[in-house]
């Protein structure tokens, strides 16, 4: 196989693949972008109080003296 007959095959590969991708994407069962994740509900109550943003602090971060 020459050269020209090896890149003509090429670029009519890329273009093919080029072309799957599109149908793909068209077909609408890949989702290009994830949707994102909702904290509605995930909080009880009304408002968040300090106590509750330390405890979230501590059950995060770890006391400095335990390295």
């Amino acid at each position: 196989m020459d050269d020209k007959t090896f890149l003509q095959k090429l670029n009519a590969l890329s273009r093919e693949i080029e072309q799957l991708k599109r149908a793909w994407i068209q077909s609408g069962r890949v989702r290009l972008i994830e949707p994102r994740p909702s904290l509605y509900g995930s909080v009880r109550g009304g408002d968040i109080t300090e106590e509750m943003i330390d405890d979230a602090k501590k059950s995060l971060f770890r006391d400095s003296g335990d390295l």
